[in-house]
Formats: C-alpha cells, structure tokens, sequence
C-alpha cells in the first residue's frame, strides 16, 4: 500500500481508488506522484521567494541567484568560476557575470590560482562571509522556530529525502 502523504487517509483526505498492485489511481494518475509535484512547487515557488530575500538581506543590490553562490563558496572556500559553473550548471558568461557583479558589492575576490597562473580562484572577502553567514543563522533560526513542534527525528528524516531526491537529480 501508498504512503499516506497528508496523513489523512489520502490527498486532501480523498483515498483514490487503488489500481494494479495497490497503486492509487484516478484516471490514470497516481496521486502521491501528483501531490509530490504540487508540494514540491509550492516549496520551489517559497524557495525562490526566501532566495530574493535572503540575498536583499545579504546586499540591497545582490541577484537571488547569487545567494546559491554564496552558499557554495562558503562550503566549498575558493573555487575557479569554470568549477561553479559546472556545480550550478550554468554557462561561463553567466557565472562571469555573476561574479563580477558580486565582486563589485565586495562580497568575493579573485585570486591567482597557485597551481595555474592563468586561472584565478573566487572567494568570499571576510565581509562577504559575515553578511552572508548572519543571514544564513536568521534562516536557520526561523526552521528551528517553525519545525518546532516536529520530532528531531522528522527533521531528520525530511534531510535525508531531500538529499535522496538531490541526488537523483543531479544523476
């Protein structure tokens, strides 16, 4: 039998019908798969919003999609802009761009990197990782404060699908 996703005996408390090997079915749809992409825009939608903030709080002027980068650099350290591209899958202009717009805000620098001349690594500037990592500790705060009534162990749990399906994303 399906998991129950809502915890109500189906989607919205609807159980639909069950078809071959207990699979729920309406009109050809599963609907675990159908609520999983629904709760997964919802998510994405919110993820975006919290991105934009999160990146206004880092600097008034910085793109959402450089928080993604900050959030690299900080775990990864110095990287070349060709290594972030790749990770974030995106073009070399693109990250060029992004990365010269940061380092004009004075969030990263650009280094010569020891083992080739010609390239040079990215990494945060010390103010760089303090704006970020004071919002970073803000965000976390607030899932502390909203996932409060759920069991560590639920909290737990949601990291590790949310790694399983990264994953297999990325695979």
């Amino acid at each position: 039998m399906s998991a129950d996703v809502h915890g109500s005996g189906g989607v919205g408390g609807y159980r639909a019908p069950e078809g071959p090997e207990g699979e729920a079915r309406s009109g050809g749809v599963d609907q675990e798969f159908l609520s999983l992409e629904r709760e997964l825009a919802v998510f994405l939608r919110r993820a975006r919003a919290a991105s934009g903030d999160m990146a206004r709080e880092v600097h008034p002027e910085l793109e959402p999609a450089a928080y993604g980068l900050l959030v690299r650099l900080d775990e990864a350290d110095r990287q070349r802009a060709t290594e972030l591209a790749a990770w974030f899958g995106v073009g070399k202009a693109t990250m060029s761009r992004q990365l010269r717009a940061m380092e004009d805000l004075g969030l990263v620098t650009r280094e010569p990197d020891p083992a080739d001349g010609r390239a040079s690594l990215v990494a945060l500037t010390d103010g760089g990782r303090e704006r970020f990592r004071r919002v970073r500790d803000a965000r976390r705060a607030r899932y502390v404060r909203k996932l409060a009534d759920w069991d560590r162990a639920e909290v737990a749990e949601l990291a590790r699908l949310l790694h399983q399906l990264n994953g297999r994303a990325e695979g």
